[in-house]
């Protein structure tokens, strides 16, 4: 569905079912350290809950590394469900964890997998998505009267994570895709007339990328 595509950030959605309560918290995670540090902390945070059923997936393709666990529900009737909604979501490096609030009514079998697995579509299409790309963590150092300039030449060109920070100039760090780098450096020099160009900090990170939903398009049209 979202081949090849990450949570953007931490997302929570709520469920029932016959008055158990259902709170699915997904996000990113990048290696199977921080899927466990994410498990533990919506444990700790959901402490008093009958269940905290997680499951994450790490990587893509060929060389993905999934887990999943049923915390005490019946087996096969939670994690493995919530697992195969991740498996097939084409999302990687994602973590889930469903917590369940028992309301004292039993599911029985079929309605374990059936509330489980809703839980997990609802937390998978409710979170943004974003693409690793590869980036530059780079720099310009510019005076005030071109800062605003070159913050719409940085957002033309498709850099992340920009931040100012203002002293006797303004320095804007930001990530900038490698595919970009060339193109913004010819910018830069255009626009100072040779003065200026994008210093490079830390050469080849990851980033995420944003990937704009419909409703996205729809307002900037």
């Amino acid at each position: 569905m979202f081949s090849n595509q990450v949570p953007a950030s931490r997302y929570s959605a709520e469920s029932w079912a016959k008055n158990s309560r259902f709170i699915s918290t997904i996000g990113p995670a990048f290696s199977v350290s921080d899927a466990r540090e994410f498990i533990a902390e919506i444990c700790d945070l959901y402490r008093d809950a009958t269940h905290n059923v997680p499951a994450y997936v790490i990587g893509s393709g060929p060389s993905t590394t999934a887990h999943a666990s049923d915390d005490g529900e019946p087996s096969g009737t939670a994690g493995k469900p919530a697992l195969s909604v991740l498996m097939g979501s084409g999302l990687g490096d994602t973590v889930l964890v469903i917590t369940r609030y028992y309301g004292g009514t039993k599911l029985g079998t079929g309605g374990l997998v059936k509330a489980y697995s809703h839980a997990a579509r609802e937390a998978v299409l409710g979170v943004p998505k974003a693409r690793k790309i590869k980036v530059h963590q780079a720099s310009i150092t510019c005076p005030y009267a071109m800062y605003e300039r070159y913050l719409r030449l940085l957002r033309l060109h498709n850099a992340l994570n920009i931040q100012e920070f203002f002293t006797d100039q303004v320095r804007i760090e930001f990530s900038l895709p490698i595919m970009a780098a060339d193109a913004l450096q010819s910018a830069v020099k255009e626009l100072s007339n040779g003065q200026l160009t994008a210093k490079i900090l830390t050469k080849d990170l990851i980033a995420l990328q944003p990937v704009a939903t419909a409703e996205d398009k729809s307002n900037n049209a």
